[in-house]
C-alpha cells in the first residue's frame, strides 16, 4: 500500500484529489494540508511515500515546502500539481527536488498512475517539459549544473546501463524500461542506481540532463519525451 498526502489551499480541490487517490486499491491517503507549513508537519508525522503538492499555497508555497521535504524527509517523493503551465514553476519544482510535475487538469486515471510511478522511483514530467528543461539547463551558469564530469563519465557505464539511461531519458518508467529491454523492474532499478552513482547525479532529472548533454539522446523537434 502506497501512503499519500495531499496539499492544496482549495478545500474542494484538496478533497477531490484525496477522494480520487484513496479510491485506488493500492493507494491510501493518510492526510491533507491546506498550506505548505501544514504539509511539512503532516509529512513529519505520517512519513508518507508520496506528497501531492500544489504550487500556490499560503504560509509556505509548494516549491519551498518541496525543498524542506527533500532535505528533511527524503523518503517522501513529491509530485507537484499546478494550474499554471509556466516554465518557472517546472524548473523551480524540479530544482527543489520534486520527482514529477503535472497540470491539475490531468484525468483521474493519469493522476493515480502518476502517484504510482513516482512512488516507484520514476521521474514524471508532462508533455514538452523534458525538452524545455534540457534547453533551460544548457543556458544556466556552470555553477548551477551537476558535476561537469557527469557527461564524460557516461563512458564508464556498461552497455546495459547505457541502454537503461537512454530509456529513462526518453521518459520511460521503470516498468516500461523493463518491458522494452526484456529485464525485470528490480534489475532496472539496480542499473539506474549504479548509473546515478557513476555519473555523480543526485536524481533521475540530473541523469536525464547528463544523457542529453552527452548526446546519448536528443530533444525531439516538436515536443518533449514525457
Amino acid at each position: 500500500m502506497t501512503r499519500v498526502v495531499v496539499a492544496d489551499d482549495q478545500a474542494v480541490v484538496r478533497a477531490g484529489f484525496a477522494a480520487i487517490l484513496d479510491a485506488a486499491p493500492d493507494l491510501e491517503v493518510v492526510g491533507a494540508a491546506a498550506d505548505g507549513r501544514e504539509l511539512v508537519d503532516l509529512v513529519a508525522a505520517q512519513q508518507p511515500d508520496v506528497a501531492v503538492v500544489d504550487v500556490r499555497m499560503p504560509v509556505l508555497d509548494g516549491i519551498e515546502a518541496t525543498r524542506l521535504l527533500v532535505a528533511h524527509h527524503p523518503a517522501t517523493r513529491v509530485l507537484v500539481l499546478t494550474t499554471f503551465d509556466l516554465d518557472e514553476y517546472v524548473y523551480d519544482a524540479l530544482r527543489a527536488g520534486a520527482s514529477g510535475f503535472l497540470l491539475k487538469d490531468v484525468p483521474a486515471s493519469r493522476l493515480v498512475e502518476s502517484v504510482r510511478l513516482v512512488a516507484d522511483g520514476s521521474m514524471l514530467l508532462g508533455p514538452t517539459v523534458t525538452r524545455r528543461l534540457v534547453e533551460d539547463f544548457a543556458g544556466r551558469p556552470a555553477a548551477d549544473r551537476p558535476d561537469g564530469a557527469a557527461a564524460i563519465a557516461l563512458a564508464t557505464l556498461t552497455p546495459r546501463e547505457t541502454e537503461v539511461v537512454a530509456a529513462v531519458a526518453r521518459g520511460l518508467s521503470n516498468a516500461e524500461v523493463g518491458a522494452e529491454l526484456f529485464i525485470t523492474e528490480p534489475t532496472v532499478k539496480s542499473h539506474v542506481s549504479e548509473a546515478l552513482r557513476k555519473l555523480g547525479c543526485r536524481d533521475r532529472v540530473q541523469l536525464v540532463i547528463a544523457a542529453y548533454e552527452a548526446g546519448l539522446v536528443r530533444p525531439a523537434a516538436g515536443g518533449g519525451t514525457g
